[in-house]
């Protein structure tokens, strides 16, 4: 729940879907994935694969602070995540350090923050099934969820679109282009605060420990056979969508894990593009 008690959600597809827990399910999915696979372009651009899971276990940690003082987690997953995403480049450029290794620390501090807090709502007889935060669970979602992803979707396209200058600017250099008078600096921590917003709605959908999968896998397929980044930018959402919308169908169908299914999905998928890979042959040749 996001904000307020939860409310049933009127599918958007379910003229094409009849079966509503299929259609909210597929609905979460698609959502999901687009916004994910947008910035995954961005993410693997910039070598940046760790921000996913990061930032993951950055909301998993304030959803586990959440329930810990019967706050709402999604909530304190979002301000988790947006503190992370605050301290990334203070951190790394007062300790000197690369957006990395800055990524690490902050990693080791979610993780320790999430694990005493889960450990000790056990020992104080509070447990709570955390295997939706972890491995996820599209039936349970709800108008609020559904609507904020429609929303970090639409917004990740239009970031993307407005800001394409400042964008390229970032992947090829943020310093270069910094003293080249481009103001990358806002739209890098747009960035950062929409990878943020993406990875706490997208947790109890997910999970945190498969987010990272979303955040990077639909960018690499696609790296195999796009030629430059716009092309990766309309693509990867393609890709990524199939990909997430088939699993959402397979696993309900077949009574699977939806999420974990969908990561093997991936994974094939990803195997399969390497294999048949253009630039692969391309490389094959010229060894």
């Amino acid at each position: 729940m996001l904000f307020g008690r939860h409310q049933e959600v009127t599918p958007v597809l379910e003229f094409l879907i009849p079966n509503n827990v299929v259609c909210h399910a597929v609905e979460a999915m698609l959502l999901a994935s687009i916004a994910c696979s947008i910035l995954s372009v961005i993410i693997v651009q910039i070598n940046m694969g760790s921000i996913g899971f990061t930032m993951a276990h950055a909301a998993f940690a304030g959803a586990a602070v959440g329930i810990f003082f019967s706050l709402n987690p999604t909530l304190t997953a979002i301000i988790a995540g947006l503190a992370v995403a605050g301290l990334l480049g203070p951190l790394s450029d007062r300790a000197r350090v690369s957006a990395d290794t800055a990524l690490g620390a902050l990693f080791g501090i979610s993780m320790a923050v999430a694990v005493f807090f889960i450990a000790y709502l056990q020992q104080i007889g509070r447990g709570f099934d955390a295997s939706g935060l972890l491995f996820g669970d599209v039936i349970s979602l709800y108008r609020e969820e559904i609507y904020a992803l429609a929303l970090i979707s639409i917004v990740a396209i239009l970031l993307v679109t407005l800001f394409s200058k400042e964008i390229a600017a970032i992947i090829f250099d943020r310093k270069i282009a910094e003293a080249a008078g481009i103001r990358v600096k806002p739209v890098y921590y747009g960035l950062l605060f929409m990878i943020a917003m993406t990875v706490a709605l997208s947790l109890n959908i997910v999970g945190g420990l498969l987010l990272y999968i979303w955040l990077v896998m639909p960018a690499v397929i696609v790296l195999q056979f796009c030629r430059n980044i716009r092309e990766m930018f309309i693509t990867a959402p393609i890709v990524g969508a199939c990909i997430s919308v088939s699993g959402a169908f397979a696993g309900l169908n077949h009574s699977l894990p939806v999420a974990p299914l969908t990561a093997i999905l991936f994974s094939i998928v990803f195997a399969i593009a390497v294999i048949v890979s253009p630039r692969r042959r391309v490389t094959v040749r010229k060894n």
